[in-house]
């Protein structure tokens, strides 16, 4: 059997037996055992070292994850038609790889259907949190037959995607979390060759309009592709799949492929929490130019067309750039002279990135563990939303010693390769772009400039009235919907109970006319923020309006946002006919710095509920609104 495809961006483990037997050493069910087996996911596993690490968790961890972690456990339920069981350890150790204690749940074989349809099924007692389509090509090409003529072939394509709709809604109403489609492994010989689309009823051709029409068919439900089919092409057929141990086994997926396959799934699962990284952090010297700027020179530096180094670095660039336009923040940390550092970024013609790209610039002869400690700090974003690509392998592995929660991807020797290297990793894997992430950069920017004001002025009411500062607010609604769910899921700072919600959730607080949905965007004389606020309450027996969701992005915080915010929620509130609002505090590992958000906006504390902080603020007076900004409804 071939070998499957590696996860080779991460660090080989060739002593991952001995790892393995310290961790089935520890305490059952401690952190010490989970950060133990965490660390050990995050090496390059084959199909037979992620089975015993799997083996291990499920001993370890047999009453649930150790208490305390940041992130929220996936119970995750595979509708397949196919056998799956050599694929679950795999997703448990990619889930594990991202911080997530995932419980799987399988349909009995070929039952997939009776048991969506079925209330008394295994699949309904269990209660997943997301479920994954795997259905595999034979199942999904059965309606296809190549002497179709071309109306038959889309009236069969028509009732297929029809049926898969029907089943995707009946999984979103079964599961709160997200739902997961895999694409069609490409498994069918041509029967036309190169033409073969020109034979629609054939299976190849069938399954590659079905590859083709469900992205959109996707999008539209709220579905999240696992594109199974891409990855094939990328790797080819014969990594993924074994025709003869499909007809053996009915392995759709061949066991070597696992690790990746698992990754694949448990990457899209991070990202639905938030969990996708949110800054890649470029080193310099061979890494961005081929050469030490410092030594060679402007001149001497190998990067732009004409030579196959100069236009290899000319691709990480662009790719670089191109997450960029998508969101991602893109930072610097070199070991140079700032000034020499940042002298191809001015001055070198071909250069794509240029400084007004970079949110943080950091070049200095400090270690690098603690510059990233800087760049965190400085963006306001926790380290591990950081990706460092660098070439060495010495500042990669000193990373990964000091700050084993930054992502540090091994590079290949050929810098042409670096781009694939980052996309193949999915450290940024997303569900979906908004505008507010595509102007990312230009707030970052605009933070800079509010850093400069402010360490300009003595004077902090004095700082805030030069912003010049505009909250607009308006209730939930439709466009602002993606940016809003958005947010929700991937904030774990400022967010006093860090509940989760899907787009189908939060659009029901639009419909519930007992439900308040509150979005905000902040505007001031450096740019516009974006969505920075968001708020839920939900108006209870006795005048009482609990607030559900208070989340905000850290990026506003010292602007007196938080009392306008109040400001707005206590008088639409009232409005409603609230005579109190409720705060509740829920503590996490990331939300600490709000545990005193209730207090100091005034709030008068209640009964605790085990960790759980409850506050409440009577509505007989509204408060006051800052003076520093003016608040629009708009």
């Amino acid at each position: 059997m071939q070998a499957g495809p590696s996860l080779y961006w991460l660090p080989e483990a060739p002593d991952w037996r001995e790892r393995l037997k310290a961790l089935r050493a520890l305490p059952p069910g401690s952190a010490a055992a989970w950060d133990t087996a965490m660390a050990l996911a995050r090496t390059r596993l084959d199909f037979v070292a992620t089975n015993a690490l799997d083996a291990a968790l499920r001993a370890l961890f047999a009453e649930g994850p150790p208490a305390g972690l940041a992130t929220r456990p996936v119970r995750l339920a595979v509708l397949s038609t196919s056998t799956t069981a050599q694929l679950h350890p795999a997703i448990r150790v990619g889930a594990l790889r991202r911080g997530i204690h995932l419980t799987l749940y399988e349909t009995a074989y070929g039952q997939w259907w009776q048991e969506l349809l079925d209330p008394a099924s295994g699949l309904h007692a269990f209660r997943p949190d997301a479920v994954l389509f795997a259905l595999d090509a034979h199942h999904l090409a059965a309606g296809a037959e190549a002497g179709m003529e071309a109306h038959q072939a889309e009236a069969a394509l028509a009732a297929l995607l029809g049926r898969l709709e029907e089943a995707w809604r009946r999984a979103a109403a079964l599961c709160r979390g997200p739902v997961l489609q895999q694409t069609a492994l490409p498994v069918f010989p041509t029967l036309l060759g190169s033409n073969e689309a020109r034979l629609p009823g054939a299976p190849a051709a069938f399954l590659a309009r079905l590859n083709a029409e469900l992205p959109a068919r996707a999008a539209a439900a709220g579905v999240d592709l696992l594109d199974l089919a891409g990855r094939a092409a990328r790797d080819g057929l014969a990594a993924w799949h074994s025709a003869p141990l499909w007809h053996r086994a009915k392995q759709e997926v061949a066991p070597p492929a696992a690790p990746f396959y698992g990754d694949l799934v448990a990457r899209l699962l991070a990202a639905r929490q938030g969990l996708a990284a949110k800054c890649l952090v470029l080193d310099l010297d061979n890494t961005l130019w081929g050469g030490v700027i410092g030594d060679d020179g402007l001149a001497g530096i190998g990067l732009g067309q004409g030579s196959a180094e100069g236009e290899a670095f000319l691709t990480v660039q662009a790719h670089a750039r191109a997450l960029a336009a998508r969101g991602v923040l893109l930072a610097v940390c070199s070991k140079n002279d700032a000034a020499v550092a940042a002298e191809p970024f001015a001055k070198h013609p071909e250069m794509l990135l240029r400084e007004a790209d970079i949110a943080c610039f950091v070049a200095n002869w400090e270690d690098k563990p603690a510059n990233l400690r800087r760049i965190a700090q400085a963006l306001n974003i926790g380290l591990d939303a950081l990706v460092l690509l660098d070439d060495n392998p010495f500042e990669r592995a000193l990373v990964r010693r000091e700050l084993p929660m930054v992502a540090v991807p091994e590079l290949p020797e050929e810098p042409a390769l670096y781009p694939a290297a980052l996309a193949d990793a999915g450290y940024f894997e997303g569900v979906a772009v908004t505008a507010e992430d595509r102007a990312r950069g230009a707030q970052y920017r605009g933070n800079a400039a509010r850093a400069a004001l402010a360490a300009s002025t003595t004077d902090l009411a004095a700082y805030l009235r030069e912003l010049e500062m505009r909250l607009l607010w308006r209730r939930f609604d439709a466009v602002g919907l993606p940016r809003i769910v958005q947010l929700i899921n991937k904030t774990n700072q400022f967010n006093l109970t860090t509940r989760r919600y899907t787009e189908a959730e939060a659009a029901a607080v639009m419909q519930d006319k007992q439900a308040l949905g509150l979005q905000f965007r902040l505007l001031d004389r450096f740019g516009d923020n974006g969505v920075i606020a968001i708020l839920i309450g939900r108006l209870g027996m006795e005048g009482e309006m609990a607030i559900d969701t208070w989340l905000m992005s850290c990026r506003v915080l010292g602007r007196e946002v938080e009392q306008a915010c109040l400001a707005v929620l206590a008088a639409e509130a009232r409005r409603m006919g609230a005579r109190r609002l409720r705060g509740t505090y829920r503590p996490t590992a990331k939300n600490g710095m709000v545990r005193d958000h209730y207090p100091k906006l005034g709030f008068t504390p209640l009964a605790a509920e085990g960790e759980a902080l409850h506050f409440a603020l009577a509505l007989e007076e509204l408060p006051a609104a800052p003076g520093c900004m003016r608040i629009e409804e708009g």
